[in-house]
């Protein structure tokens, strides 16, 4: 094969020949070519790509057999998913047939109707559930509306929600929310209700950001949902801010993040601290072929290090509030500043995600430049493990939390008021109240999906293409 690779990687830019020299790329029908470039994508790239057979590089003599394999799927799509590992080693590659709606995700851009949800069995049962609302996204349709944190809802469209009925409910552009009371666990319609409509919406990830002054201490609190580069001059404003008003801690919530930008994460770690620049932050781990043309050509471009020029805090401990939604770059600030400064995560088990991603394009070099212009077709592989300075990065069943303390529908509270429970213990952590941490139920019920999961793309991992 002919066709190369022209990937950046931070502020690197370096070519990977393909291995198959003896295929020849202009012998490819108009009938396979976007199976052509997934197949040579995934060949190239997927971090699995070794455990594949019919990823092999000798799996086919030349482009014609290639053609035989590519012509017996009957979508790109098929293809894609028939050449990815099982779940649950590979949960969250994905392949999208309009690029522009990829883009727009993983900048945060959705078709949303503000209302972020989290769903959960009803007790007892093992098809019927239940929605209830985590927050509200400003400039959203919800934040007109009479809904707020807490609210549970049973049905969309007067239809119960099942397993077998959510997805598609609760994927139309407009529908109407149908809510219930919420008694030690049982659901009971209440007969209240609201329309919602989607709308093309850019969420800001800074939920929230102040500071909270007790005694001697003025703790900063971010409430920060998703690593969108496109926001990280207005992150580093906030910690601007945090700086101007001589913050002592900081209480990151990341609760409701499920994760985003590599490059972000690490700007993000760089703010909290600020005394290690230029140290090593993460250090990425490819397959096999393309670990070790980095090692020869650029190993430092396997290194993301601390950033400079941000506005910093330098502290030494933080405070982080996780859920089982805390996931991807979110665990990945987690892990990595654990090699430097004391990491004090508040709240409950998070999601267990230690791989990345990143887009190609059907173009010569798998970059956005020189696309093929006769489809929109654009993946999203898994390609990379990613690991701290003392390379671990083993959390596959998440990371445990120093305080146990799971969100309960019996006591939500108000996000970023002082009484809302996990906000509350990590103050009383840092002033050293002795305020015992409230109890931890025999049974915790947990999410088994929200609204972000729901699609697998607002859960990536990813680096940023320059």
């Amino acid at each position: 094969m002919k066709k190369s690779i022209v990937l950046s990687l931070l502020l690197f830019l370096f070519v990977i020949p393909f291995g198959c020299s003896d295929m020849d790329d202009n012998a490819v029908p108009a009938s396979v070519e976007i199976k052509d470039f997934v197949w040579k994508g995934m060949n190239l790239y997927y971090l699995w790509q070794a455990d594949v057979t019919d990823l092999a590089d000798d799996r086919f003599a030349n482009q014609s057999q290639l053609n035989t394999f590519l012509e017996t799927f009957a979508s790109p799509t098929e293809l894609f998913n028939a050449l990815r590992v099982p779940s649950p080693t590979d949960r969250f590659s994905v392949i999208y047939s309009d690029y522009t709606v990829l883009e727009g995700v993983l900048s945060g851009n959705t078709l949303n109707n503000g209302m972020d949800y989290g769903l959960r069995y009803k007790t007892g049962s093992t098809t019927d559930i239940y929605g209830w609302v985590r927050y509200i996204i400003p400039n959203s349709d919800a934040s007109t509306k009479a809904i707020s944190r807490g609210a549970i809802f049973y049905a969309i469209n007067g239809t119960p929600l099942t397993i077998d009925n959510y997805q598609s409910l609760l994927s139309n552009d407009t529908y109407t929310v149908n809510f219930a009371d919420y008694d030690g666990g049982a659901i009971t319609p209440n007969g209240q209700s609201l329309s919602l409509t989607k709308t093309n919406l850019a969420e800001n990830p800074i939920l929230m950001s102040t500071v909270i002054n007790q005694g001697t201490h003025n703790i900063g609190y971010l409430m920060y949902n998703g690593f969108y580069a496109s926001y990280d001059s207005q992150l580093n404003t906030a910690f601007g801010s945090f700086v101007s008003q001589n913050v002592t801690d900081l209480v990151l919530d990341l609760r409701y993040n499920s994760g985003g930008s590599i490059n972000t994460a690490t700007k993000l770690a760089s703010m909290i601290t600020g005394q290690f620049t230029g140290q090593l932050f993460a250090r990425q781990q490819w397959n096999a072929k393309a670990q070790a043309y980095y090692l020869a050509n650029n190993p430092g471009s396997l290194e993301n290090k601390f950033a400079s020029g941000l506005n910093g805090l330098h502290l030494n401990k933080v405070y982080i509030l996780t859920t089982k939604a805390t996931a991807s770059a979110s665990e990945l600030v987690i892990n990595c500043l654990k090699s430097y400064i004391d990491v004090v995560q508040i709240g409950d088990v998070t999601t267990g995600k230690n791989v990345g991603s990143i887009t190609l394009y059907d173009s010569p070099t798998f970059a956005k430049s020189n696309v093929n212009p006769n489809h929109k077709y654009a993946m999203q592989p898994i390609v990379l493990k990613i690991v701290n300075k003392d390379n671990f990065g083993d959390y596959t069943n998440g990371i445990l939390p120093t305080t146990s303390l799971p969100e309960n529908f019996g006591n939500l509270g108000i996000l970023g008021n002082v009484d809302e429970p996990l906000l509350n213990v990590a103050i009383n952590q840092i002033i050293a109240s002795g305020k015992m941490v409230p109890q931890v139920p025999s049974t915790i019920e947990r999410d088994f999906t929200d609204a972000k999961s729901i699609n697998p793309l607002r859960s990536e991992m990813y680096l940023d293409n320059k």
